[in-house]
């Protein structure tokens, strides 16, 4: 009698890292030759063409889940939708009439700053963009620049007062560095006593000094500063600064003055570049020339007749 052998419950053959080598570099070589001639593209675009209707049908359930849930949406979150979108209403419109209030304000800056009624010199209007990069200087970007015929050395003014002048012009835009900068000066006069006086920037403290004054100089705290238009950038009587501090002390000639500027970047967006206007500053400064030459001719003479007349006296 013959007995059937049992069959084998594990078939001995490569092992499974030999087969796991065989099949990666067999992945590999198929990869590398698919890449360099491009056999397999027919084959894939097939195997998408016959599993597209398997993927569609895979993803009918998680459609029709939401289809039905957006369908069976609840009448109380519709409500308060509904509820959310009234209050999202009402404050969008308090917001558009804050900003219709803004324009009608900025409008009324724009007429207050029109060029006709604010100086003889023509002007264009500009508004400031945002501060300069550097932290250690006091400049601001204005929106007009070389498109709108800017140059450099130009005055900028807003409705109180001078705030610098252009030191950078760009296709687009212009750099004005402010008054309160240590790289700017101004000419400004004491409009109480009239004397005249170099303003400096005082750099990291927002102010301007007016340094090499004789420690006896007619300068009180609360004097308004003015420019003195002799520069023929700024025009005369623009208001600059307020004295806010004079200090004399005993082992320095010089009397230490501090000025608070008038205007600033805080009071308004919208400021004035003045053109510049050097044949005006000319004719200023020879007609001052002429009527100083003038009066110095007047008190000789003057000086002269009375010596005659003593001298006829004796």
């Amino acid at each position: 009698m013959e007995y059937q052998q049992s069959p084998k419950f594990f078939v001995r053959g490569p092992s499974a890292f030999a087969r796991l080598i065989m099949f990666a570099t067999l992945s590999l070589l198929l990869i590398a030759s698919d890449a360099r001639f491009s056999y397999l593209t027919e084959v894939r675009q097939s195997a998408v063409s016959l599993l597209s209707p398997f993927q569609w049908l895979a993803n009918r359930p998680v459609v029709l889940y939401n289809d039905l849930s957006d369908f069976f949406t609840s009448q109380a979150n519709l409500r308060a939708e509904v509820k959310r979108l009234n209050s999202q209403a009402l404050v969008n419109g308090a917001a558009l009439q804050e900003l219709k209030t803004l324009q009608a304000e900025n409008e009324h800056l724009r007429s207050l700053f029109d060029a006709s009624k604010t100086t003889i010199r023509p002007t264009k209007m500009a508004e400031i963009m945002h501060l300069g990069l550097d932290p250690f200087t006091h400049k601001v970007i204005v929106n007009i620049g070389a498109d709108k015929e800017i140059q450099a050395g130009q005055a900028v003014v807003d409705a109180n007062g001078v705030l610098g002048q252009v030191t950078r012009v760009y296709p687009h835009t212009s750099e004005v560095t402010l008054l309160t900068d240590h790289d700017l000066s101004i000419p400004v006069q004491v409009e109480r006593s009239g004397l005249r006086a170099i303003a400096f920037g005082g750099g990291r403290e927002y102010g301007v000094n007016l340094p090499y004054l004789p420690a006896n100089v007619d300068i009180q705290v609360g004097d308004r500063l003015v420019t003195s238009g002799i520069d023929g950038v700024y025009p005369q009587g623009l208001g600059v600064a307020k004295v806010t501090s004079v200090k004399v002390s005993s082992g320095s000639p010089f009397a230490t003055i501090v000025a608070l500027p008038i205007a600033g970047v805080q009071n308004f967006r919208q400021v004035l570049l003045l053109d510049l206007d050097h044949k005006t500053a000319v004719n200023e400064e020879v007609a001052k020339a002429r009527e100083e030459e003038q009066s110095n001719k007047v008190s000789k003479n003057q000086k002269t007749n009375q010596s005659v007349k003593k001298n006829a006296g004796h």
